[in-house]
């Protein structure tokens, strides 16, 4: 990971920890509405992929109500390159995790899990639209993580193998 001076200005805009980290704990909180244990870190690894990338949040946000799995299964065209942005994501998200740690902003149980710590982050979506989006389908991703319930389901339908 280049230092943050040396990073591209689009670079340091898009993938800044504090909007990264604001994506992840809208998922940490969605996923906590269906299952109060937290989210798998394993499973928070995926969500910035989901949630950055435009054509996914879109195809996300368009059916709100529906399974993710069959959301997937719809829309294939979602699949081409997830592994490659997950990994190439991944630097984000552990930078992401690490405000988000120094903030006090969520907690890891002793299985690993990650909950969400009350009144840390405002509850209040504001921004521009585009990151209103990120955060709305951060929160649907989030709840759909905790209804599949099983992280092998979850990486199978991405074509990732766990």
């Amino acid at each position: 990971m280049k230092r943050w001076d040396q990073r591209p200005f689009e670079v340091r805009n898009l993938f800044n920890p504090a909007f990264c980290g604001l994506i992840l704990f809208r998922a940490l909180q969605g996923y906590e509405e269906e299952d109060a244990d937290g989210m798998p870190f394993s499973l928070a690894l995926l969500v910035l992929p989901l949630c950055l990338h435009k054509d996914s949040r879109q195809v996300i946000a368009d059916n709100p109500r529906s399974y993710l799995v069959k959301t997937i299964e719809k829309n294939p065209q979602l699949l081409v390159g997830f592994a490659d942005r997950v990994k190439d994501m991944l630097p984000f998200g552990l930078e992401a995790f690490g405000m988000l740690m120094e903030r006090g902003c969520f907690v890891v149980s002793q299985d690993g899990r990650l909950r969400t710590m009350p009144n840390r982050v405002r509850k209040s979506i504001t921004g521009t639209n585009e990151s209103v989006s990120c955060q709305r389908v951060a929160r649907i991703v989030g709840k759909e993580f905790a209804r599949i319930a099983d992280r092998v389901t979850i990486y199978t339908t991405f074509g990732i193998r766990p």
